[in-house]
C-alpha cells in the first residue's frame, strides 16, 4: 500500500474502493443515544448496527455522543477528536481475510471529569432518548452473594454524599433524571449492554437502589417511568494491539489511531421496552424478543463460561490465544464436554436456535486464528466473570443431582492462576478488581485446599457442599501434581 490516509471526515473520498465508508451525510446526524463506556465491543456491536441503519438513509436522528467517565478514557476523548469519531471496523476471517468498514454512528464524544455540565445538558436534552451501557460487569456494583447493591468506589461514594457534579454513571444518569423529571421532559430509556443475566433489570436494581439512597422519589419516578430492557449481545472483540494499527495501515492504508477489530459472527436479541422510541433494529439484523432470557443464559454459560474454561487452562498449558486452545483436540473435547453435559442442561428451551449446532458453532468461533483472542484478556476480572457465568450451573446441576466435575476443574484453574506463578515458574499478571483479595486466597491453598472458594462473594455456600469440594479437591491437587495439560487429558482418558 502506498500513500497512508490520516482518517478523518474530510479524507474518507481518499480511502481505497474497498474500504466501506458512511454513506449518508454525517452533518445531517443529530444525537438521539447516549452511551457511556465506549470501548471496543461497543464500537464493534451496537455502534456498527446504527451505522447499518443510517446507510440505508434511516436513524439518523439517532445519533450516539459517547460519554467516558474512567481515567484511561481520557485516550478515547483525544483519538476520537483527532478523527472526527470516525473509526475503522475490521472484521477478521478465518481465511486472513479482512474486511475494512468506517463506523460513523458515533458523532460526539464528551469525557465526563472534563466537563460534567456538558454531560448533563446532553443527558437532559429531550432529543436524548435512549442511554447505553457498555461499562463492564463489574459497573453495576452488584455484591456477588446478596445481589444487592453494593455501594463501593470512590466515584459513587462521592455521588452518594453529594455536594458536587456527578462522577459515577450512577450519578449521571440519576441526576439527569431528577432533571429531566422537574422540566416535564419525556424519560429516556436506559439500554445494558453488558454481559449479565437479566443486565436491564440488574441495571434498574442497582440505579434503583442508587436513587433510593439520595431521593426516595426519585427512585419512584425512574421506577415508574425509565424502562430497562434486557438484551444479549454477542461478538468476539479482541483488543486493538499495535499490530492491529500496523495492518490496518498496510493493507488498505489507513491511518486510524484506535481500530477496532473483530469475528465476522455478530448477535443482538433485545426486548421491545423503550420509553420514546428506538431505532429499527429489526431491519439490520438484531432479534427483537419478548423474552431474552433464554438466549442470554445461551450465551453466557456456552460461550462465555466456555471462554472461562478454556483461558486459565490454556494458559497454565503454555498456550497464549484462544484459537492455539481451541484448535487442540484435547480442549475442544474438554470444552464440548462442558458444554453439552453441564452448561446445556441448565438451559431452557430456546426457540429457532439448534443448541447442538450452537456449540460446535462456538469451537469455530474460538479457533479463529485471525482474531488473536488473548488468553490473558479472557482471563481477566474473573472475580466478575465466573460468579455470573459458571458458578449459577454448578449451583443448578448440584440441586439436579447432575455431575459438576467438569466445572468444579475449571474453577480450580482459576484457583491455580490466580497464584500468580504459571508452570515454568514465570510471572502471571492477575488483572481483577479484587486482585489483592484473591491472591491472598490462591496463596493460603497450600496449607488449606478450600481456601480460595471459602469465598462467599464469589461461590456462595459451594465450599459447604461435598457434591462441589470433592471433584474440586482432586482437579487442584491434579493441577499442582502433574499441570493443566496433563489433568485435562487424565480427565478425558488421555
Amino acid at each position: 500500500m502506498g500513500e497512508v490516509v490520516h482518517l478523518g471526515a474530510t479524507s474518507l473520498d481518499a480511502l481505497p474502493p474497498e474500504v466501506e465508508v458512511p454513506a449518508y451525510d454525517r452533518s445531517t446526524v443529530t444525537p438521539g443515544i447516549v452511551h457511556f463506556g465506549v470501548g471496543g465491543f461497543f464500537r464493534a456491536h451496537q455502534a456498527m448496527y446504527l451505522d447499518r441503519l443510517m446507510n440505508q438513509g434511516r436513524a439518523l436522528d439517532w445519533g450516539i455522543v459517547g460519554v467516558g467517565t474512567m481515567p484511561g478514557d481520557a485516550r478515547m476523548r483525544d483519538v476520537m477528536a483527532g478523527q472526527d469519531c470516525l473509526y475503522t471496523l475490521v472484521v477478521k476471517h478465518p481465511d486472513g481475510s479482512r474486511d475494512a468498514q468506517v463506523i460513523g454512528s458515533m458523532i460526539g464524544y464528551l469525557y465526563a471529569p472534563d466537563d460534567p455540565e456538558a454531560v448533563l445538558s446532553r443527558l437532559t436534552d429531550p432529543a436524548t432518548r435512549i442511554v447505553g451501557l457498555t461499562v463492564t460487569e463489574g459497573g453495576y456494583h452488584v455484591n456477588q452473594v446478596t445481589g444487592e447493591f453494593d455501594p463501593v468506589g470512590a466515584d459513587l461514594v462521592a455521588d452518594l454524599a453529594g455536594g458536587g457534579p456527578p462522577r459515577s454513571v450512577f450519578g449521571f444518569i440519576t441526576e439527569a433524571a431528577r432533571r429531566r423529571r422537574d422540566a416535564g421532559t419525556a424519560p429516556f430509556t436506559v439500554m445494558s449492554c453488558d454481559n449479565l443475566p437479566g443486565n436491564g433489570d440488574v441495571a434498574q436494581k442497582m440505579i434503583l437502589a442508587f436513587a433510593q439512597l439520595i431521593d426516595s422519589d426519585l427512585a419512584t419516578y425512574l421506577r415508574e417511568h425509565v424502562p430497562f430492557p434486557n438484551c444479549m449481545v454477542d461478538r468476539i472483540t479482541p483488543v486493538t494491539q499495535p499490530a492491529d494499527i500496523a495492518d490496518l495501515a498496510d493493507r488498505f492504508g489507513i491511518a486510524d489511531a484506535w481500530p477496532v477489530v473483530c469475528e465476522p459472527f455478530t448477535q443482538w436479541v433485545l426486548e421491545d421496552h423503550f420509553a420514546s422510541g428506538r431505532p429499527a433494529y429489526q431491519d439490520v439484523g438484531v432479534q427483537i424478543v419478548q423474552d431474552v432470557v433464554p438466549y442470554e443464559l445461551m450465551k453466557l454459560r456456552l460461550l462465555n463460561a466456555s471462554h472461562q474454561a478454556l483461558c486459565y487452562l490454556g494458559y497454565l498449558s503454555g498456550y497464549r490465544y484462544a484459537h492455539e486452545v481451541a484448535q487442540d483436540p484435547l480442549f475442544v473435547r474438554f470444552l464440548l464436554g462442558y458444554m453439552a453435559d453441564e452448561a446445556s442442561p441448565t438451559l431452557p428451551p430456546i426457540e429457532g436456535v439448534d443448541v447442538a449446532a450452537y456449540r460446535h458453532q462456538l469451537i469455530e468461533r474460538f479457533a479463529n486464528p485471525e482474531v488473536r483472542d488473548t488468553l490473558a484478556r479472557l482471563c481477566a476480572e474473573s472475580s466478575d466473570r465466573i460468579p455470573k457465568w459458571l458458578v449459577p450451573v454448578i449451583q443448578q446441576n448440584i440441586a439436579a443431582g447432575r455431575p459438576v466435575d467438569r466445572s468444579a476443574l475449571v474453577v480450580a484453574s482459576w484457583a491455580r492462576y490466580a497464584q500468580g506463578v504459571d508452570e515454568n515458574g514465570e510471572r502471571i499478571e492477575v488483572v481483577d478488581r479484587f486482585k489483592d483479595r484473591i491472591m491472598a486466597a490462591a496463596t493460603a491453598q497450600a496449607h488449606d485446599d478450600l481456601a480460595f472458594v471459602r469465598d462467599r462473594d464469589f461461590f456462595g455456600d459451594l465450599v459447604s457442599d461435598s457434591r462441589f469440594t470433592q471433584p474440586y479437591r482432586r482437579a487442584l491437587a491434579s493441577l499442582h501434581r502433574t499441570g493443566a495439560r496433563a489433568t485435562v487429558q487424565e480427565f478425558e482418558g488421555g
